[in-house]
């Protein structure tokens, strides 16, 4: 459907995929209002104001309209409330393009709207702002006969907020990933709405993923007391603990992994710290059989490890992972960022049934069996919610069983 038709979509084919709104300028209108999903965000009109970078979007005008026509307009306009209002009228039945700013740079002017305005709207129809489950609570659950009579708008609100945290645990896919690249210091800091690990990888040239593995071989120290002869923690001249570095820490980063993995290359076997049939099929024979028997599986493997710092909020690596590019996924609690409170519509029904419990069940002279039915209310749809977001497809799963039924040859 190329144009909406009163339904939950909103916005046309060109303003979904290219980001894109075209006005024709009729005679005396100075203000156009878009209708994106996506509100505009405005620094400056002016390219060479450094608050133009703000701008999550370009403006384009034409005379006729045809390809190539356009230009960048760079005249005095203002916007408010994703209405745009020019400072002076345009020609009449010229052309007006809102070009939100997009991973290819558009099809307008120089295609310089370079962002990722309009690949964060795809894909949004999965999911319901959390300002429109407020709304419809109020509508649905508040007022005369309903269940409950009277609230604040700012309580379910609340309440709305920290059934999204709580889902965001272990209900919503509210896993977040982070690229960076480990310094020499072997510590990266934790991403600003962390909240906890999922899983921990760092990728070679073809992008693979292999995962690196938390360690117990050691552990980041949350005080280091500096101590006299005696061992006894020393204080400054304010009384406070005086604290020195952690040699803890140093030995680990100083620390050669393949001490502790076991892992050889050809220079030990070069320098005489190998057998010389290590890779031979046959070793484990003459003198050598059994040293891999009961090998450590925290240990015995080749992709590092890493711990972490939460004194200090950073996560560490250990040596051989210095200068690997790594993938960080990690869980967030879902309000962090206002692009983040959103919620799946296959999990809406279970928010409303929390946030109606949650408000109840914090009331005074609400009879129990009330409280104890939105309690069951809540724990079946969060149930069905869970069965919902698993996404297991019977494809899939034939895979995995048909990988576990293989036979290994050598």
């Amino acid at each position: 459907m190329a144009q909406p038709d009163g339904g939950l979509i909103t916005e046309t084919n060109r303003q979904y995929y290219e980001g894109a709104q075209s006005f024709k300028v009729a005679a005396g209108v100075l203000s156009y209002t878009t209708t994106f999903n996506t509100d505009l965000i405005y620094g400056n009109y002016l390219p060479t104001n450094p608050d133009f970078g703000l701008n999550n979007f370009v403006l384009y005008t034409s005379l006729t309209g045809l390809p190539g026509s356009f230009v960048e307009y760079i005249s005095e306009y203002s916007v408010f409330n994703n209405i745009i209002t020019f400072a002076a009228a345009l020609a009449t039945n010229s052309f007006i393009v809102v070009q939100l700013k997009t991973e290819t740079g558009g099809e307008y002017g120089n295609q310089d709207a370079f962002g990722k305005t309009t690949q964060e709207n795809h894909g949004g129809y999965q999911y319901v702002s959390i300002n429109d489950i407020i709304n419809n609570f109020m509508i649905a659950y508040v007022g005369a006969g309903k269940l409950i009579t009277s609230i604040k708008r700012t309580d379910v609100l609340f309440h709305a907020k920290r059934g999204l945290q709580e889902f965001s645990y272990d209900t919503l896919k509210s896993i977040h990933s982070s690229e960076m690249t480990v310094p020499p210091s072997l510590s990266v800091p934790l991403p600003q709405d962390y909240v906890n690990y999922v899983s921990c990888s760092w990728v070679d040239r073809l992008g693979v993923k292999h995962p690196i593995y938390p360690t117990t071989l050691t552990t980041r120290p949350y005080s280091t007391p500096l101590q006299d002869n005696l061992g006894i923690p020393t204080s400054g001249a304010y009384d406070q603990t005086l604290e020195g570095s952690s040699q803890t820490n140093e030995r680990w980063d100083k620390a050669n992994p393949r001490l502790l993995s076991g892992g050889i290359t050809n220079n030990d076997i070069n320098n005489g710290l190998a057998p010389l049939d290590i890779w031979n099929f046959d070793w484990g024979y003459g003198g050598f059989y059994g040293q891999r028997y009961g090998l450590d599986p925290e240990i015995s493997q080749v992709n590092g490890w890493f711990n972490i710092d939460e004194r200090e909020g950073k996560m560490s690596f250990s040596s051989d992972i210095n200068g690997a590019l790594i993938i960080l996924e990690y869980i967030s609690d879902g309000v962090s960022y206002d692009v983040d409170m959103k919620v799946p519509k296959l999990a809406e029904d279970a928010l409303y049934a929390h946030i109606s419990h949650a408000v109840l069940a914090s009331r005074i002279n609400i009879p129990e069996y009330i409280i104890n039915r939105l309690r069951r209310e809540r724990s079946a749809k969060l149930r069905n919610a869970k069965i919902r977001l698993s996404n297991i497809k019977l494809e899939e799963f034939t895979q995995v069983m048909t990988n576990k039924s293989k036979w290994i040859k050598h």
